[in-house]
């Protein structure tokens, strides 16, 4: 992991938490426990704060920014998919942001919300708490109870928390 200081902050990653040997965390940046910050993500809080609640999973390339002097929080047990640019207020605790989605400035996702993959979360939109939302620009669709997307929200964070165990004790760099 690359981790490095701006400006007199520094990250604080929880002992507990895994961040892949390819992620890099700039600032003002706090991880906490049995979080996972996954391979190829950039968290780059330089002039704004970044909290990555416990037992969230940040996927591969996303990347992680706000606005100036705002704080991006992003709840406990929640899921940002691969290749996502967070760049809202708020990822509510259990929720789920699908694969290459992209939150702008101010926006908020309520908890156990899940974003479907490719959604554009417009500046400053608020998704209700346990909803499915889609679309450019996303919209809330329907309530989770009871769909397909609710076994997403309730699996995806403890498979995370496991699988980011088994990469802490198992990944190694091969010589070349």
């Amino acid at each position: 992991m690359s981790l490095y200081e701006f400006e007199g902050k520094k990250p604080t990653v929880h002992p507990d938490a895994f961040v892949a040997p390819t992620a890099t965390l700039i600032g003002d940046v706090t991880v906490g426990a049995g979080a996972s910050i996954w391979y190829g993500v950039v968290v780059r809080a330089d002039i704004c704060t970044v909290v990555i609640g416990a037992g969230s999973n940040i996927q591969d390339n996303s990347v992680l920014h706000a606005a100036p002097d705002t704080t991006l929080t992003i709840g406990a047990n929640a899921t940002v998919g691969h290749g996502c640019v967070v760049h809202c207020a708020e990822v509510g605790e259990g929720a789920l942001i699908g694969n290459g989605s992209t939150l702008l400035d101010g926006a908020v996702i309520g908890s156990r919300t899940l974003v479907a993959a490719g959604s554009v979360v417009t500046p400053g939109t608020v998704i209700p708490p346990n909803m499915v939302a889609a679309g450019i620009p996303c919209r809330p669709t329907k309530p989770i109870e009871g769909t397909s997307s609710e076994f997403w929200v309730e699996t995806n964070p403890p498979y995370y928390r496991e699988l980011a165990q088994r990469h802490a004790a198992g990944v190694r760099p091969v010589p070349g």
